[in-house]
């Protein structure tokens, strides 16, 4: 089965707020298996927006990402980003296991 990705680019313009996002999210992460590969670190943008922040996180499964990103417990973490930043988040397969 192929792992699933959520990629995430953000630019934070309220610290204050984003961190009750950042407190709250962990429990949600943890919960479905979350494995971070990238949060944050030095990028060099090439094409398209100049995000702040680069987030790659892997899941066993889309299926899984998506039980994440819509769980009670991800959802009230994101209640507390809204107006503390911009975000583009997209989940994805990864590639098949051979």
């Amino acid at each position: 089965m192929a792992k699933g990705y959520w990629i995430a680019f953000v630019t934070v313009s309220d610290p204050e707020a984003y961190a009750g996002y950042q407190s709250l999210a962990p429990e949600a992460f943890a919960k479905y298996g979350a494995r971070f590969l990238v949060r944050g670190g030095d990028a060099t943008p090439l094409e398209g927006e100049d995000w702040q922040r680069h987030v790659i996180i892997e899941f066993e499964s889309k299926a899984q990402a998506l039980a994440c990103y819509n769980s009670p417990e991800y959802q009230a973490a994101r209640s507390h980003r809204s107006g503390a930043c911009t975000a583009n988040i997209v989940i994805v397969d990864g590639m098949p296991v051979t």
